[in-house]
């Protein structure tokens, strides 16, 4: 009885897996067994039941969590754009303009997952959208089907490495969290905190080189093996400067919306909640006119101008209102501001009403609302199994256990590194974010790592977990909207070069860590 009550923990955990390989819905796994070991740890003399008088106090303080808040209003942002046919748009202008290039097509796919990443960062939106438009493309001009399979998947996974993402965000509550437990574990009582901007600038630059990687080994593919990913023949008659004008068109709005969101959180003018709140009216503003084409422009044009006009004026004044001490400049401001929000307001209840009689807010509202229920409920379960399992002893074991790891930190890193890298193969990003890095990160942070570092090495790893077969979300969504002629063990076979490319991005920022860290500590 003994030796069952010493390794209660283990035997919680490995109930865990089985209860996900089982099938079991994760959020009622998580908390059910939670609870059941609870209850067993007690009745064996090896838990404290006081330790639930915590939960309550975990979970308020998960919901009233500012940040977390930016969650849902960046879903709605992705949800909206995913709805405008944006991508569609970004497709077919970006393959005129790589017409007659060996690989052409593919590298528009992957340019345009890019920018769908930095604009909507939903992965299964991305990926069914680009594998209904550009498969058949792909198809029909020769492409294999594990190349066209391989683009397409991991170009529409780039949406969790490329802010804004929720994943980033989740993963800085996490490390900003174990970064803390690790100061204190340290003795250090004036804790350091890192953001979610210092982790959306972190993960910026090594976003951008992992679509090098691929731009690249696409390039050099169509090099070697011409037949692999031959040039689209023939053009449509348009001149360059017409093809330019019209990419031009279709790129700015996006570009736009992405250097608002970002530029704003990253220029520290904004908070990510704040700047999610932006990215959703803007995200409106750009589906307004697609849904009624035959309608006036300009309520959105207004209040795109009077948005940006905003961010402007709250970059020079304090628009903050009852204060006594504001100058003339001051006041001026709130009134002008004013007046700007009520050019919004327009443009966004014309959109809005737009939406509603096209039949597209429901499924909106929808699915943004399953979307963060999902989330949530994940947070929620999680806490019950990490407060019951670091009650058991488990986050001492786990501890134990990598401070004994062979090569040191080193070691405890590759582990870890590991260990996600397999979780990712039967989970997704938030199941491992919420289960187990919050057990491991305060661990490798307390042995003297550079906490936005280590949240960039994670970061990519946690998005291979949508490529890696057999279970990787990403493939499951391209399966099932990509025509019958391309089988799994095609899409298998295309995605395992992308992800080699991703573990070769974890390599350069291993030893090259200035990629991750540079631009944070430029703009601090």
């Amino acid at each position: 009885m003994s030796l069952l009550a010493d390794n209660l923990d283990l035997i919680m955990f490995a109930a865990l897996c089985g209860g996900i390989l089982l099938g079991y819905p994760v959020v009622f796994t998580l908390a059910g067994i939670g609870v059941l070991f609870a209850a067993l740890g007690m009745a064996l003399g090896h838990f404290n039941m006081n330790l639930m008088a915590a939960l309550g106090q975990r979970v308020f303080s998960l919901m009233t969590n500012d940040i977390l808040l930016a969650i849902p209003l960046f879903v709605l942002m992705g949800v909206i754009l995913e709805r405008s046919r944006i991508a569609e748009e970004l497709l077919e202008e970006m393959g005129k303009l790589f017409r007659g290039v060996r690989g052409g097509l593919a590298v528009s796919v992957i340019i345009v997952g890019m920018l769908l990443a930095a604009s909507t960062g939903i992965v299964g939106a991305t990926v069914v959208t680009m594998a209904l438009i550009a498969m058949p493309t792909m198809l029909r001009y020769g492409y294999g089907k594990p190349l066209a399979s391989g683009v397409i998947v991991s170009a529409g996974t780039l949406g969790q490495i490329i802010p804004p993402s929720t994943m980033l965000i989740i993963l800085s509550e996490v490390m900003s969290s174990g970064y803390q437990q690790a100061q204190f574990a340290m003795g250090r009582f004036s804790v350091e905190t890192i953001s979610v901007g210092d982790v959306f600038a972190a993960a910026l630059i090594p976003g951008l080189c992992l679509v090098a990687l691929y731009i690249l080994f696409v390039l050099g593919l169509a090099f070697l093996r011409p037949q692999a990913a031959p040039a689209i023949p023939g053009d449509d008659g348009l001149p360059l400067a017409v093809v330019l004008r019209h990419l031009g068109k279709v790129l700015v709005p996006p570009i736009v919306l992405i250097v608002a969101v970002l530029g704003s959180i990253l220029g520290g003018i904004a908070t990510p909640t704040e700047a999610a709140a932006v990215g959703a009216v803007g995200a409106l503003m750009l589906a307004g006119p697609r849904l009624m084409p035959e309608r006036s422009r300009w309520p959105f044009v207004a209040a795109g101008v009077a948005i940006v006009a905003m961010l402007v004026l709250t970059s020079f004044l304090d628009l903050r209102i009852g204060r006594t001490q504001a100058s003339a400049a001051e006041r001026i401001g709130v009134w002008v501001a004013a007046g700007l929000t009520a050019v919004t307001f327009w443009g966004i209840f014309v959109a809005l009403w737009r939406a509603a009689r096209v039949g597209v807010l429901r499924p909106v509202m929808a699915s943004t609302t399953l979307v963060t229920s999902m989330i949530f409920a994940m947070m929620i379960g999680a806490s019950v199994f990490s407060l019951v399992f670091r009650g058991l002893g488990g986050d001492a074991r786990v501890e134990a256990f990598l401070h004994d790891m062979p090569g040191g930190e080193t070691g405890a890193l590759l582990f870890v590194m590991a260990v996600v890298f397999v979780l990712g193969f039967f989970l997704d990003f938030v199941e491992i974010s919420v289960i187990v890095l919050p057990i491991v990160v305060p661990i490798l942070l307390a042995m003297g790592m550079d906490p936005i570092w280590l949240a960039v090495m994670i970061a990519i790893n946690l998005q291979t977990s949508f490529l890696t077969p057999p279970f990787g979300f990403s493939l499951f969504y391209l399966r099932g909207a990509a025509p019958p002629s391309v089988r799994t063990v095609d899409i298998y076979r295309g995605v395992i070069p992308f992800v080699m490319l991703q573990i070769a991005g974890m390599a350069v920022v291993y030893f090259m860590p200035q990629i991750a860290t540079w631009l944070p500590r430029l703009l601090r």
